[in-house]
């Protein structure tokens, strides 16, 4: 591939570098030109191009990339269609994510131009996250390169999401004189909150003396039933020998591991009886936040072994105590509506419906209501904590169909100027507490309440940090929910650019949420709008 200024002449199948414009024409950013092209580039009196000309033996980038996914062996994984020259991976279940380290780096060694990266071994991932990305840096790629990279895929398994298999825990709380009932409740709760997760029950729970024979008796009884058993002692192990260890060998079973190399999580107890595992708690797993206990009880219900020697290997990475908790909630329990991050929603209603040819979109009946109404309304009917609605051509109109509604409005003076006047004023008025702004389109009419909820609650799983957007049949649609770091951004776009660029420029993880159609179909037209059961008005 040769890349850099181009003479029209020459520039046929060439791949544009930058958006260019010819007369009423505008050229996108990695257009492949045809000669059609060339006549208008020409036309307007544009010369040269800088461009990418590829090779006989080059792929473009979005082919050499899916063609690198697609030799990719994997499990519980999803490669989504490439844009960009990127093609993201993302878990169809909720596990925990393993990957084959020296085949990723073998990859990265090939060439600059051909790039992976992957979540971190053993992290924890719902379904639906992205766990990997491969992204081909430049237009094109040479073919070799390419095939070098098939080669290394072929070796086996490069990663993997281990689908968690749901499963019965029984759990041990022994006592000692002054221990109150309220913190043996509080460890339950939090247990189950813990285990909600992985779909995985508490079933049983036993309460004993902090001794030795009443805690293996009551092990021993509980592991019939149960695929696992927890045990929480009133007194942190204070020796190898001492009542948890114990109590499991007088059990029958064998201890695997007491102590670890993660703190919090020192104290942690691993055996197995009667074929099943067996885990003493350290203290710190009476509490939500992410501990060395997570890790372990992580990886058994994803059902990865784990041996003495992985928890001594667990030292590099284990001091937790000043690292932030992982963005995925650690109690995942129901959670009363509106909980979690607070999520408004910017319902852009500025637009000139220019390609209507006169009458407003936004002012059409849908079932004799007009279409501004109804995406108010379902926003209104969403667990978003309010509605924003940013008004500007036609303002009188707008309002008065608005009439009664509970919304705040921003008003756009600026809206000839594109759609980025538009984001600004909404984004404006979000509140300061706000952890994301869902920006909805006015003109969406299949977009419903259910489809926001399943965005903010995506969003909420991930902590109230990624992107979160609608997606349909695995292509990106409307609408979009941003996290607050991107809000700074909005303030810097110009012209009729929208969110879609902060969105692949920003370098966050973007959750993809399938709702079906509504995702792609706006009525910019009158035969969409008439198509989509629309009725205009003058």
């Amino acid at each position: 591939m040769k890349f850099g200024p181009v003479p029209i002449d020459e520039a046929e199948g060439a791949v544009l570098a930058h958006a260019t414009e010819a007369g009423e024409r505008r050229f996108r950013k990695a257009h492949r030109l045809s000669a059609d092209d060339l006549s208008a580039l020409k036309a307007a009196g544009i010369s040269e191009v800088v461009a990418a000309v590829l090779a006989p033996d080059d792929l473009g980038e979005d082919a050499a990339a899916e063609r690198i996914a697609a030799g990719m062996s994997h499990r519980n994984v999803e490669a989504r269609p490439a844009a960009t020259g990127r093609v993201n991976l993302h878990a169809e279940a909720a596990g925990v994510f393993t990957v084959d380290r020296a085949m990723i780096d073998a990859i990265n060694a090939v060439d600059p131009t051909i790039t992976i990266a992957t979540l971190a071994q053993h992290a924890p991932v719902e379904k639906g996250q992205m766990v990997a990305t491969v992204k081909i840096i430049p237009f094109a790629v040479a073919g070799s390169l390419v095939d070098r990279v098939a080669r290394i895929c072929a070796d086996g398994e490069i990663f993997a999401v281990n689908a968690y298999r749901p499963m019965r825990i029984g759990v041990i709380q022994t006592m000692l004189p002054g221990v109150k009932p309220s913190v043996l409740d509080k460890t339950l709760r939090i247990t189950e909150a813990r285990l909600t997760r992985s779909g995985s029950h508490l079933t049983a729970e036993r309460r004993t003396p902090h001794e030795v024979a009443p805690v293996a008796e009551a092990a021993a009884a509980l592991v019939r039933d149960n695929d696992m058993v927890v045990i929480f002692g009133a007194s942190a192990m204070s020796d190898f020998a001492d009542v948890v260890p114990a109590a499991i060998e007088h059990a029958g079973g064998s201890v695997v591991r007491a102590g670890m190399p993660v703190d919090p999580g020192n104290l942690l107890v691993l055996g197995t009886l009667a074929g099943k595992r067996i885990i003493g708690a350290p203290g710190c797993a009476r509490s939500p936040k992410e501990n060395g206990f997570d890790w372990v009880l992580d990886r058994l219900i994803a059902g990865l072994d784990v041996t003495a020697g992985d928890i001594a290997g667990m030292g590099v990475g284990g001091l937790l105590m000043e690292i932030p908790t992982r963005p995925q909630p650690r109690e995942p329990s129901p959670k009363r509506e509106g909980a979690g991050p607070k999520v408004e929603i910017v319902l852009l209603a500025a637009g000139r419906s220019s390609r209507m040819g006169g009458p407003n979109k936004l002012l059409a009946l849908f079932d004799g209501k007009p279409l501004v109404r109804r995406a108010a309304e379902r926003a209104l009917g969403s667990r978003a904590s309010s509605t924003i609605v940013v008004t500007g051509h036609q303002r009188e109109r707008v309002l008065a169909t608005l009439s009664g509604l509970d919304v705040i409005l921003a008003d756009n003076p600026d809206f000839a100027d594109g759609l980025s006047s538009s984001l600004k004023a909404g984004i404006a008025k979000v509140s300061a507490d706000a952890a994301g702004a869902m920006i909805v389109l006015g003109d969406m009419p299949g977009v419903s309440s259910a489809d926001l909820n399943r965005l903010i609650e995506a969003f909420r799983r991930s902590g109230g940090r990624s992107v979160v957007r609608a997606a349909h049949d695995g292509r990106r649609g409307n609408p979009v929910l941003l996290p607050r770091s991107l809000f700074g951004a909005i303030a810097h776009l110009e012209g009729d650019t929208g969110a879609r660029h902060l969105v692949e420029a920003g370098g966050l993880d973007v959750v993809d949420v399938e709702i079906g159609n509504a995702a792609s179909v706006d009525v910019d037209t009158r035969e969409a709008l008439e198509g989509a059961g629309g009725v205009l008005q003058d």
